[in-house]
C-alpha cells in the first residue's frame, strides 16, 4: 500500500479524486506514477503529456506527477504543458502522438477536492480502479 495514501475510495471509474490533502496529496500522487505507467500498458520509450487545472492545489500536485514520472522511467519523455482544461489533454495526446496524458483536476467537484485523470494513447480515460489494480 502507498505510504502517503489512505483511502481506497478515491479510485473511481474515470479518475482518482478526493479531498486535498487528506485523501490525495503530493506524496500519494508521486507514489502512484509507477502504477499509472503500468495501467497505460505500453513498454519502452513513452511520451506522456502532463497538465493541471486552475485549482490552488493543482500546481503542487502537477509537480508531484512530473517528479514521480521522472523517478520511475528515465526513457520517458514528459511534455509538461502547465495549466490546461481537461478537453485539451485529449487534444494534445492525439496531436502530439503521445502514449498517454495526465491532468491534475477534480473536474466539477468543490474546491477542496483534487485528483488526476489519466488518458491512454487513444484519448480514452484509464480507470482509477485499473490504476489501483497495478499497485
Amino acid at each position: 500500500m502507498l505510504k502517503s495514501f489512505n483511502k481506497i475510495g478515491i479510485f473511481g471509474a474515470y479518475d482518482i479524486r478526493g479531498k486535498y490533502p487528506a485523501d490525495i496529496n503530493e506524496g500519494a500522487v508521486k507514489e502512484l506514477m509507477p502504477s499509472v505507467l503500468k495501467a497505460l500498458k505500453k513498454k519502452g520509450n513513452l511520451k506522456i503529456i502532463v497538465g493541471h487545472d486552475a485549482r490552488l492545489s493543482s500546481p503542487a500536485l502537477y509537480r508531484a506527477v512530473v517528479n514521480g514520472l521522472k523517478i520511475e522511467n528515465c526513457k520517458l519523455k514528459i511534455v509538461a504543458v502547465g495549466m490546461i482544461t481537461t478537453p485539451m489533454i485529449y487534444f494534445l495526446v492525439n496531436e502530439l502522438a503521445a502514449d498517454g496524458g495526465i491532468v491534475v483536476t477534480a473536474s466539477h467537484n468543490p474546491k477542496e477536492y483534487n485528483g488526476i485523470k489519466v488518458v491512454n494513447a487513444s484519448g480514452l480515460p484509464v480507470s482509477g480502479k485499473d490504476i489501483y489494480a497495478q499497485l
